[in-house]
């Protein structure tokens, strides 16, 4: 029985490798690559999917889930998003005095606060790293599902916290979203004007971001991910 346990162990792993390898692939082809049956490679599949470690896309194709990627955020290094992203939001708070988080998409329908540089006022936003927020109701969460009014940004008041309003805005690698940044702020002190002065600068820090971005390739059924030098740490294991 250990035996066999530790067999079905080594399938499951593999066909992950193979998702996370691809970037995106069909039943037929993660079977082939991990030499299984197509029955057994659909049964570990799901297996993974009702875990989060893999999506299924509408047209059946499978890609890495929201629990690879919080996991992998776990060994990020210093040549990592969060490094990529440090100094735009330096200067975010400089700009603005405001925490600024880095998220990414999480489990189980959750964003995960990856990064905070830390607001200079005396009452500010303390740090929510590693904890995550609904994607449904949060401003981080609009913004890593692209629900973005045409501004580029988006504003929730009251949402995670009933005393905070966050603003958010995506950064993107071609058209896929795989960040949000966001400034957290007490709402005590938010007006209309602020709130439209700090989502323009949110959206020209993501604007950089997204640039520096912009090289990246995303895979194909057929070819693997290609990936510039500079940014292919920054989107390893990302879903």
């Amino acid at each position: 029985m250990a035996e066999s346990s530790t067999r079905t162990v080594e399938r499951a792993l593999s066909l992950l490798a193979v998702v996370c390898d691809r970037g995106r692939t069909t039943l037929a082809e993660s079977a082939r690559l991990v030499d299984l049956s197509p029955s057994t490679a659909l049964r570990l599949l799901r297996t993974l999917e009702s875990t989060g470690f893999v999506r299924k896309d509408a047209d059946g194709s499978y890609r890495p889930g929201s629990r690879v990627v919080q996991l992998g955020t776990q060994a990020l290094s210093n040549e990592s998003l969060v490094g990529f992203c440090h100094t735009e939001m330096l200067d975010l708070v400089e700009r603005t005095g405001e925490s600024a988080y880095l998220s990414v998409e999480g489990h189980a329908s959750t964003a995960l606060y990856l990064a905070i540089t830390e607001g200079t006022h005396s009452v500010r936003h303390a740090s929510w790293v590693g904890r995550t927020i609904p994607l449904d109701g949060s401003a981080a969460g609009a913004a890593l599902t692209g629900r973005t009014p045409t501004a580029g940004y988006v504003t929730v008041e009251r949402g995670v916290e009933s005393d905070v309003t966050a603003i958010a805005a995506p950064v993107r690698s071609g058209a896929r979203i795989v960040a949000a940044l966001s400034l957290v702020i007490p709402s005590y002190r938010m007006t209309d004007d602020l709130i439209a002065s700090y989502g323009e600068l949110l959206v020209a820090a993501t604007d950089r971001l997204s640039s520096g971005l912009a090289s990246y390739t995303g895979p194909t059924d057929n070819t693997p991910a290609t990936v510039p030098d500079d940014a292919a740490d920054l989107l390893e294991g990302r879903a």
